[in-house]
């Protein structure tokens, strides 16, 4: 394993234990979901040159307009929750309530 391919699993598996850890503000779970996403893309935008593939693949311009939404749609419901709540803490989030 190169130290290329270490340095990405390292980004997604240190992104994923931190949302799965750490989930007290909005903020933070949304950072750690923009780095694992960011892992993602990085790892697929190589993996051609890696391959020597003739073509690149568009499958990390998806994933970069799927993560583009994702932050705003997460922003909004940042501005959203502390707009309503006072803050951006999860465990004042509640489905129920809504």
């Amino acid at each position: 394993m190169s130290i290329l391919h270490l340095s990405f699993y390292s980004a997604f598996t240190l992104s994923s234990l931190g949302l799965a850890f750490h989930r007290t503000h909005l903020i933070s779970a949304l950072l750690c979901l923009e780095s694992i996403i960011l892992s993602i893309y990085i790892a697929l935008s190589i993996w051609p040159v890696e391959n020597q593939a003739t073509s690149p693949t568009l499958i990390p311009i998806f994933i970069l307009t799927f993560s583009a939404c994702e932050a705003g749609t997460g922003l909004a419901m940042l501005v959203a929750s502390t707009r309503t709540h006072g803050s951006d803490h999860l465990h004042n989030l509640n489905l129920l309530q809504c």
